[in-house]
């Protein structure tokens, strides 16, 4: 379990590190269905979509370095009665894997949650992330439901499940 971590909003300055992160995953060929690295430029667009006060960006530091984020991004957005479902998704540095902070960060944003009034939380996942799931299920989301081979990831044929979580059962 890795100490001293701390919390806060992305900052336009983290996106080169959010970006590398992210491209980690791709790399990784089983946590997200993009294929082809992103360049920092691709992506500030998706940073400025994000506020603190609604759809937030989350950062967690260990020794005043990134080591992942979190983002909170509208579910259907402009459907007023769905303004209070979030997707959530969430992305660590490889070499900072299995030390806890997915558990911490994740811990951390489903307290804000309450703060932004985010009542439930929807997480897609490809079905072959096990990692991923096995963090979803300790955090009590429920499978919601499996889209069964319907990516196609380079050489890979997988599915899509869906999580869910409702904030108010979470302490």
């Amino acid at each position: 379990m890795v100490k001293d971590l701390k919390f806060r909003f992305a900052e336009l300055n983290d996106l080169p590190i959010l970006v590398s992160i992210y491209n980690q995953a791709i790399k990784s060929k089983n946590a997200t269905g993009d294929t082809i690295e992103f360049e920092v430029a691709d992506r500030l667009n998706w940073f400025q979509k994000f506020d603190k006060d609604t759809y937030p960006l989350y950062v967690v530091t260990h020794k005043n370095k990134v080591v992942g984020y979190c983002s909170l991004s509208p579910y259907r957005s402009g459907r007023k009665a769905m303004s209070t479902i979030a997707e959530i998704s969430y992305y660590l540095d490889y070499t900072f894997h299995k030390k806890g902070i997915g558990t911490a960060l994740l811990n951390y944003v489903l307290q804000d949650c309450k703060r932004i009034n985010i009542k439930s939380l929807l997480a897609f996942v490809l079905d072959i992330n096990t990692s991923t799931v096995k963090l979803l299920e300790k955090f009590k989301f429920k499978k919601l439901g499996h889209l069964p081979n319907m990516i196609y990831l380079n050489d890979v044929v997988c599915g899509h499940f869906i999580y869910g979580l409702e904030i108010e059962s979470y302490p």
